[in-house]
């Protein structure tokens, strides 16, 4: 990854919480750190305009403290910022066609207080060019030195997603989980606990195969990173959130294709989203 790490800012506390998230991957990357900050541009003669321009005066006024503070605190990150015109989700996809990654709070000033991820979060993990990672508010939630744990399904091996699990987890020295939610076929999960427990033993052995075959070629690549196969008989979204609350990062993959409209999340990855308990990595699959 030779690209900027790319944030949105806004000066809400949830902007500032994904800047410093930002700064502290940069570094750990080696890499420049590039700030964003957006702001809608009034139409010609209208009566808005000095509301705009009293929005964009605070836009750059934030813009220049978040920087300051930013490279304050983080010297070895070259650090840089813009402010451009349009909407924070525009801009922020724009900007990911140059990233290597994008870096956003889940919500933005304005988000509603009953949804944990706002629609500008939504919108660019949907349609970024790059990886997306969407910080939680609460500083509590974010733990650097905690395990990295990545969301393994049974189809085709995802080298993106693999790939940068296991980058992100070497980085940090840390160990890597690797979680596959599966089902009884044609059992409905809540009925599971009725199988016997040798049919039940039997199909979860078959998926703890599968699963060893998928990280194999990762595990001999990147031998360093210690990986924890964690087999699970839960829903996937249910099984993802449950691990999000011991790692200090959750990879998610999501659905991807040169034309925006094949660019999206599914259900799981929503869902996760809203309620993970760390930051959220959302990585395009190739």
């Amino acid at each position: 990854m030779s690209h900027p790490v790319v944030v949105g800012i806004d000066g809400s506390p949830e902007s500032r919480a994904a800047g410093e998230w930002a700064a502290q991957e940069a570094e750990l990357r080696g890499l420049p750190l590039r700030l964003v900050h957006a702001v809608e541009a009034p139409a010609p003669g209208s009566a808005d305009l000095p509301v705009a321009f009293l929005w964009r005066q605070g836009g750059e006024e934030a813009l220049r403290h978040t920087e300051a503070d930013l490279a304050a605190r983080h010297p070895r990150v070259t650090t840089s910022s813009v402010q451009v015109t349009g909407s924070a989700a525009a801009a922020l996809l724009s900007a990911s066609a140059t990233a290597g990654l994008l870096v956003v709070g889940a919500r933005g000033e304005g988000g509603f207080d009953g949804l944990a991820v706002g629609s500008t979060a939504l919108e660019v993990a949907s349609g970024a060019s790059c990886p997306v990672v969407v910080v939680p508010k609460d500083p509590s939630a974010v733990r650097p030195e905690a395990e990295v744990a990545v969301g393994v399904g049974g189809g085709p091996v995802e080298e993106s997603l693999l790939d940068f699990a296991f980058d992100s987890a070497r980085l940090r020295g840390a160990r890597l989980r690797a979680v596959h939610a599966w089902a009884l076929p044609g059992v409905p999960l809540s009925a599971a606990l009725l199988v016997p427990e040798e049919d039940r033993g039997a199909w979860e052995d078959q998926e703890v195969q599968r699963l060893s075959d998928v990280l194999r070629g990762f595990t001999d690549r990147c031998p360093e990173v210690p990986v924890l196969p964690d087999v699970v008989l839960l829903h996937p979204a249910q099984a993802l959130v449950h691990a999000s609350r011991r790692a200090g990062l959750l990879v998610l993959g999501r659905f991807s294709g040169p034309r925006a409209a094949e660019r999206r999340l599914g259900p799981v990855a929503h869902a996760v989203l809203h309620h993970a308990r760390c930051p959220v990595a959302v990585v395009p699959r190739a």
